[in-house]
């Protein structure tokens, strides 16, 4: 396997960086690189429109390594093709704060465009992505003006297909006919536990065909000119998205090829030296790059350079003639809301009568929709319950179908591609669904917007499989998530301000039942929700006992301060706390002030798992909550039956009260 040629010669460095990267961190991956750096090194060289020198270029093509583990191997095409990744940061892949982490991090790496590891979620982002690229392209695209013209393209693996993420997505990207995302399946028969055929021995080609994908297969894995024409190919079908399979061999050239032992541990120094020899590399040599292969592959700096340069001459030629759509495009690009777009915020009127939070927020969002014309979204067949369809939306509701999981994933896709204000709904109870693409937009900080209704045992008569307890409990449990459960309309219009302005993913938890609409100040609410929590209702004395409620329950907390204060002398405060999350980012003197700490006398009401509230209620204090599942029934009569009503909540205040005074 002597490098004769110059492809050849940078096809082997790819594969022994990647490899040294492995061994000198003692773990990692080494299989996948050596059997899929041929194909990476053909897609990057011949197909990748990217710029080193500029990673977050608007019309870039984007790559994404779905197959995370095999991460040494993007390192080292990012490293070569000269984005900011030095050779230190290769040589210490997966240390502490270095830039090579064992899988990739978005946000962290120059050139990663999305976190990956969890098998599924790559292929689905990447749908997400091209969804985007094909959205803002019809929009803005003119005769002679392609200024939206990218491919998505990614590297999948056989986890990555068996995977129920990647086949909704799948079955979407064909649906939705994205022509412009092409994967390349490495096809190595090979998973941890020995050959695919132990539990996959499925036509993979044949199910994507049937999803109506354009599809491809390579026999030999190192034929670069068939891997290319089959790209080629692939970017000639514009009606669909595209998979080649391309038949590898995990570990290739090493003593462990086609082993499942090469797939997540170092090669060891005994099979490095014979795989080093096998492609006669110098063998004492680490982290080798021949001058001739980084002055090849480091051309792609100024290539990448020439093609910024020529579509910013596009660009402005584009304003000049289209300046309007232009201005809105890059509005679009830099993430700018339009100026004054809370004056689209609606007003609810107590007076109106009650209303269920997730019928006002479907009235904020259409009203928002008017204005912030890049937001769009849908549900996962649920849009009528959701209440997210937009009345006047057209291709900006997008209808997911009963794929949670997959609408998840591609909302961080969409999110990162940049351009779009993504949204998704289902029933609260249906988040388990997509618990893993949450996960992942929390982590890599993703402006998506979760539109949760139906979101207690109010839901009634479906019963326990349809009544989410543990579930505000599990999404406050992940970092970096904002969860909101506003008490009712005017506080879900002021969820809405949040999620639109939040760094990151907001979760907007949302009822089925009407609710009364607060009597107060409109400002009250919004610099109340802004802060995560607030105090609703003043007790007419120096407060003894503090209620605080979220949601539907805040109405509840309301009605038995009356009682609280009026029958049985107890000066009582109500505060709703709509999201924990922002409460704790408050100063702490704004905290002290809504609760205060000589207050020990507090009780939580909240239909759901009581699991964290006696961080606000102290050990003294009390929460009515539910731990067990609910059961069919009306949802008033589930809503009494399991202590939220108004003497249960006076009871357990009053022994709450006694207990602190004693």
């Amino acid at each position: 396997m002597q490098a004769d040629t110059m492809d050849e010669r940078c096809v082997t460095t790819i594969r022994l960086l990647a490899v040294d990267m492995v061994e000198r961190a003692k773990s990692g991956h080494p299989g996948l690189p050596l059997g899929a750096a041929p194909m990476a090194y053909v897609l990057w060289r011949r197909h990748f429109r990217h710029n080193p020198s500029h990673p977050l270029w608007v019309n870039r093509d984007r790559f994404i390594l779905s197959a995370g583990h095999g991460s040494a191997l993007l390192y080292a095409m990012l490293h070569l093709t000269g984005y900011d990744l030095s050779m230190e940061e290769l040589q210490n892949f997966r240390q502490w704060k270095s830039k090579t982490p064992g899988h990739p991090e978005y946000g962290l790496t120059p050139g990663v465009e999305c976190t990956t590891g969890p098998l599924g979620q790559g292929f689905a982002m990447g749908v997400g992505m091209a969804l985007a690229e094909k959205w803002l392209a019809e929009r803005f695209n003119r005769p002679g003006f392609p200024v939206i013209d990218h491919y998505t393209f990614g590297l999948v693996s056989d986890g990555d297909l068996m995977e129920g993420v990647a086949s909704e997505a799948a079955s979407l990207a064909g649906h939705w006919k994205l022509g412009k995302l092409i994967y390349l399946y490495d096809d190595n028969h090979i998973t941890i536990e020995g050959d695919t055929a132990l539990a996959f021995t499925e036509d993979v080609l044949a199910r994507f065909h049937a999803y109506g994908w354009h599809t491809e297969r390579v026999t030999d894995g190192n034929n670069l000119e068939a891997i290319d024409a089959a790209i080629e190919r692939a970017k000639k079908t514009a009606d669909r998205p595209s998979l080649i399979a391309v038949r590898t061999l995990i570990g290739y050239g090493s003593p462990k090829e086609n082993n499942p032992a090469c797939h997540g541990e170092p090669l060891g120094p005994e099979a490095l030296r014979k795989t080093k020899e096998s492609y006669g590399w110098p063998v004492e040599a680490s982290f080798h790059v021949p001058e001739e292969v980084r002055q090849s592959m480091g051309r792609a700096v100024t290539e990448g350079q020439h093609r910024e340069e020529q579509w910013h001459a596009l660009l402005a030629r584009y304003a000049e003639a289209y300046p309007e759509d232009a201005a809105l495009l890059n509005q679009y690009l830099t993430g700018t809301l339009p100026e004054g777009w809370e004056k689209a915020l609606p007003v609810f009127d107590p007076s109106k009568g009650p209303i269920a939070t997730r019928n006002a927020s479907g009235t904020v969002l259409n009203a928002l929709a008017q204005v912030i014309t890049n937001l769009l979204g849908g549900s996962a067949d649920l849009a009528p319950s959701n209440k997210t369809f937009l009345t006047q939306g057209g291709d900006r509701n997008l209808h997911f179908g009963v794929r949670e999981h997959a609408m998840g994933a591609i909302l961080n896709g969409m999110a990162l591609h940049g351009g779009l204000r993504p949204y998704g709904g289902t029933f609260l109870v249906f988040a388990d669904y997509m618990r893993p693409a949450i996960r992942l937009a929390a982590i890599m900080k993703t402006k998506v917007i979760y539109i949760f209704t139906h979101d207690s045992i109010g839901v009634g008569e479906d019963g326990p499989t349809h009544q989410p307890v543990e579930h505000l409990a599990s999404l406050r449990a992940i970092p970096d998530l904002t969860v909101l459960r506003p008490a009712d309309a005017n506080e879900t219009a002021a969820a809405w301000k949040i999620a639109l302005e939040a760094e990151g993913p907001v979760a907007l938890a949302l009822t089925r039942q009407n609710v009364p609409v607060l009597n107060m100040d409109r400002g009250r609410i919004l610099d109340g929700v802004a802060k995560g929590a607030y105090v609703v209702s003043e007790s007419a004395e120096p407060a003894r006992l503090i209620l605080i409620a979220t949601g539907s329950e805040v109405h509840l907390a309301l009605e038995a301060q009356k009682v609280l204060e009026q029958e049985k002398g107890i000066p009582t405060r109500v505060v709703s706390m709509p999201s924990w999350e922002i409460f704790e980012r408050q100063e702490e003197s704004y905290r002290n002030a809504v609760l205060p700490p000589d207050i020990r006398a507090r009780c939580a009401v909240e239909a759901g798992s009581t699991m964290g509230w006696h961080r606000w209620v102290g050990t003294q204090g009390a929460v009515i909550g539910i731990d067990r599942f609910g059961a069919s029934a009306p949802g008033s009569v589930l809503m009494k039956h399991f202590g939220f009503n108004v003497d249960h909540v006076v009871a357990t205040a009053l022994a709450v009260a006694a207990r602190v005074d004693a």
